[in-house]
């Protein structure tokens, strides 16, 4: 029976094992193993040895998923895999960790160049460039291609997510790297196998997923189908929380701790004679009690700021007017805004890594993927979206292996937008059970 027979049937929701299976021997691709068999001994000594056995692994996987948390060294394992896969390798990130990438290779002895055109790629070597630019380069003679914080294909109906699956699809040796230690949903777990070649998202979602509105993406993964494709899934894809999830050893690995801490502001907002609290879930609701207790949040801000004038503080806005105001009330804070020139984003937020600056303001959708701001231990969330992924990605900019200090972090809202921090935590509290999964067979793997 076809595919398109079962689903018209309307028997992919029943668990009918047989059909079941069957529709899947269909849908799945083959996950194909077909990279150089290399050994842990060709891989750079500096890595440790359960990151040299993850090279290894993606090298001979050669179209592989590499989920690694935070401060695991994703960026070394990555420069490693493009040096061993291929002659011409090409790695693709965010603007501003593209130098960051630069200089990670050159502890390695690894010459990497960053180009802001492909024609400026003019033989064998390692280059790099950003999402922006990706689409100039000539791919005939890219033997492979990584993409650091992979995480960007869950722009499912973006021209980036198109581009890059349709622009690197002919490229051998592909790699999807992301300090998310695994999609958290389907729209970015199926975009990323889709680029890698494993299966197309249609076929996936369908396979493994059922339409659900009141889900996230629309998708909820189905009861019966999570064994199978993890089963699948872990042909060509690793996700990690730390060392020892794969045999290795946690010493040095041990966070010191995270503390957050709710400020509220009151807010006093009427609408029609009446409180506005009630209408707060909408957009437009939202943005008007962001602006009417704009003054109060920039000024509990800069109050903790000023009260410990010797620390480096990350302050994550979600508008251009608190951003401004903040630059206004806090001498020496750097703005890293959306119209800056790029080079100028990179060369700024560069600059609070080498401690130019104390003080960073910007915006997550610019700076909460990439960076690494171990120096730091204070940041401030002055407003809060509903996007658990990014405010997660926003506190591991400084939460992350290698920080020595208990990170602060602290959430300025006004007290009607209490719902918004109870949200964000609700989801923090729920673990991602694919994640789990992937992680409970990496560990029996290393364990047999």
């Amino acid at each position: 029976m076809r595919p398109q027979d079962l689903l018209a049937a309307g028997r992919m929701n029943r668990d009918t094992d047989d059909d079941y299976q069957q529709f899947l021997d269909i849908k799945q691709t083959t996950a194909t193993i077909d990279g150089p068999t290399i050994t842990e001994s060709e891989v750079n000594q500096n890595l440790h040895r359960w990151q040299r056995d993850l090279v290894t692994w993606a090298v001979h996987t050669r179209r592989a998923a590499l989920w690694a948390d935070t401060g695991l060294g994703k960026t070394w394992m990555q420069v490693e895999w493009a040096r061993l896969s291929g002659a011409t390798s090409l790695i693709v990130a965010p603007l501003a960790v593209c130098a960051q990438t630069v200089r990670e290779a050159a502890k390695l002895g690894v010459t990497a160049t960053f180009i802001r055109h492909g024609d400026e790629i003019t033989g064998p070597g390692m280059w790099i460039t950003n999402y922006e630019r990706a689409s100039t380069v000539d791919t005939t003679n890219i033997d492979a291609v990584a993409l650091d914080e992979s995480s960007i294909l869950k722009q499912s109906d973006g021209k980036t997510r198109t581009m890059l699956i349709e622009h690197f699809a002919d490229i051998p040796a592909r790699l999807a790297c992301s300090a998310t230690p695994a999609p958290n949903d389907p729209e970015e777990l199926t975009n990323q196998a889709e680029f890698l070649g494993r299966m197309a998202r249609n076929h996936m979602l369908a396979a493994y997923f059922v339409h659900d509105q009141i889900n996230a993406g629309g998708y909820r993964l189905k009861g019966h189908a999570l064994a199978p494709m993890i089963e699948w899934m872990t042909t060509w894809a690793v996700a990690i929380r730390k060392p020892s999830d794969i045999g290795g050893d946690d010493t040095g690995y041990n966070l010191p701790g995270l503390t957050i801490e709710p400020h509220y502001v009151a807010a006093e907002i009427e609408a029609e004679g009446q409180l506005f609290a009630t209408e707060l879930g909408g957009v437009t609701g939202r943005a008007q009690v962001r602006r009417q207790t704009l003054d109060e949040r920039v000024a509990e801000t800069a109050r903790l700021v000023d009260s410990e004038p010797s620390e480096p503080w990350v302050l994550w806005v979600g508008m251009n007017a608190e951003a401004d105001a903040l630059a206004a009330a806090i001498p020496g804070a750097v703005n890293v805004h959306g119209s800056l020139d790029p080079d100028e984003k990179a060369r700024l937020l560069l600059g609070f890594s080498d401690g130019d600056y104390r003080v960073l303001i910007t915006k997550p959708s610019i700076a909460s993927m990439g960076m690494n701001w171990q120096h730091c231990a204070r940041m401030a969330f002055v407003g809060l979206g509903d996007s658990y992924e990014q405010y997660y990605q926003c506190l591991r900019r400084c939460y992350r292996y290698g920080q020595t200090r208990i990170v602060e972090a602290h959430i300025i809202l006004s007290d009607l937008e209490s719902q918004i921090a109870d949200n964000v935590a609700r989801k923090e509290r729920q673990a991602s059970v694919i994640t789990t999964a992937l992680i409970d067979h990496a560990r029996k793997e290393y364990a047999a």
